[in-house]
């Protein structure tokens, strides 16, 4: 299960860089997606994939009885899938803002600092 599981991710990451380095913002922002829950595969396949007992302690008890499982790459995911949504929300108000100010989503058409018809720095003294 764990070998599916880094086959999926390295997918997933290979997907992800291919969608980044495209020249729209909606690709790049469908990357960033990607790559987050390639992250999030990751930590969880790194966090060992078996079927144990949550770590639960009983009433009359100071310690978990038996095997249990990790808690931490659990609450590391849930953390990352916070922050990646909230970081994806965030890039998706930036393009859509970008896409009504300058009437494209094509990144080497966004030249509003750098306009076609500039003549560049000068080239000499």
């Amino acid at each position: 299960m764990e070998t599916a599981l880094s086959v999926v991710v390295g997918l997933l990451f290979a997907a992800a860089i291919y969608l980044m380095l495209s020249l729209h913002t909606i690709r790049i922002l469908l990357g960033v997606v990607l790559l987050g829950n390639a992250v999030n595969l990751l930590i969880f396949t790194a966090g060992r994939f078996r079927s144990e007992v949550p770590p639960i302690i009983a009433p009359d008890a100071y310690a978990p009885a038996g095997d249990v499982a990790n808690p931490l790459p659990q609450a590391l995911i849930l953390t990352a899938i916070v922050i990646s949504f909230s970081f994806f929300v965030f890039l998706l108000v930036l393009a859509y803002r970008a896409y009504q100010d300058l009437g494209t989503d094509d990144s080497d058409k966004m030249r509003l600092a750098e306009p076609v018809a500039d003549d560049g720095p000068p080239k000499g003294y």
